[in-house]
């Protein structure tokens, strides 16, 4: 295991620790800590090409994609597009294998599970409780 390795999985553990016995935020307010880490990843998400690869790699076809086919997507060189992917692998959303002279990424199904859990609302239950049916956000461009 190289030393980017060991730094990565204990990252991925912490988060893991802090994600996974976190209520959803209606119910109980964050810790410190937990907002420092679960930040982290809602960071890595919050630009709009890392958030197009995520989907980009999550929808392609068997569940992983070649970093050959993320490249010609976008209108950005090589470097930047690894950069991209370098901060998503950090921030334990994706996974990385080298075979040959290709990488191959995959969306880490677990993690997004348990982050988009947090973000579960307390369940309704009592008179202040939100109306079932609630008008549409608006759309709004970057």
């Amino acid at each position: 295991m190289s030393k980017q390795d060991g730094a990565q999985e204990r990252v991925l553990a912490q988060l893991a620790a802090v994600v996974g016995c976190c209520e959803p935020l209606a119910r109980e307010p964050l810790t410190a800590d937990q907002s420092v880490e679960l930040a982290r990843v809602f960071k890595a998400m919050g630009d709009p090409v890392r958030l197009r690869l995520l989907s980009l790699i999550a929808s392609h076809a068997g569940g992983e994609a070649c970093v050959c086919d993320l490249t010609d997507v976008f209108d950005l060189s090589g470097p930047t597009i690894s950069h991209h992917l370098k901060v998503l692998r950090e921030a334990g959303l994706i996974t990385g294998e080298r075979r040959g002279t290709w990488v191959y990424y995959r969306v880490r199904p677990d993690l997004l599970a348990q982050v988009s859990a947090v973000l579960v609302p307390a369940a309704p239950d009592g008179p202040a409780a939100m109306p079932a049916s609630r008008e549409a956000l608006p759309v709004v461009e970057a």
